[in-house]
């Protein structure tokens, strides 16, 4: 994707500038409540596609915690209300989405199984979100 200069005031440009790449709460909420429950991972897991924020080696888990806006949640919907240097921001959402896309296909070629979370979902129900992950984790110990 070419990047282009976009059009931004002072006060946007402060903000996008404070965005994380990693280490965000959601993500380490739900690193810590997997560290409590005896999950040991590696965070940020740059050896594997898409770098994982979560991976758990031992049962070839990759987790990533999805910010909504970055990663397109509720496309459709969100794109129509893009105002400011909307054709940018469309053309780099769904790159993104491609992207997403290309790492899950060559994590699963590697062997590894995928699960992506919404930030706003592990906020929301932190629980459920770990269950989902213990219960994988259980079943591939049944194996």
């Amino acid at each position: 994707m070419k990047h282009r200069q976009l059009s931004t005031t002072p006060e946007v440009s402060k903000r996008m500038a404070n965005v994380r790449l990693k280490g965000g709460k959601a993500e380490s909420l739900l690193a810590k409540e997997l560290w409590h429950q005896g999950v040991r991972y590696r965070k940020n897991y740059k050896k594997l596609p898409g770098s994982p924020d979560i991976a758990v080696t031992k049962y070839k888990l990759a987790i990533f915690v999805d910010g909504e806006f970055w990663h397109g949640h509720d496309w459709d919907n969100r794109k129509q209300k893009l105002k400011r240097n909307r054709d940018y921001w469309i053309e780099k959402i769904e790159e993104n989405m491609r992207r997403d896309e290309r790492n899950n296909q060559s994590l699963i070629k590697l062997g590894w199984v995928p699960i992506h979370f919404w930030e706003k979902d592990i906020l929301k129900n932190l629980n459920y979100c770990t269950s989902v992950i213990l219960d994988y984790i259980a079943q591939k110990k049944e194996e």
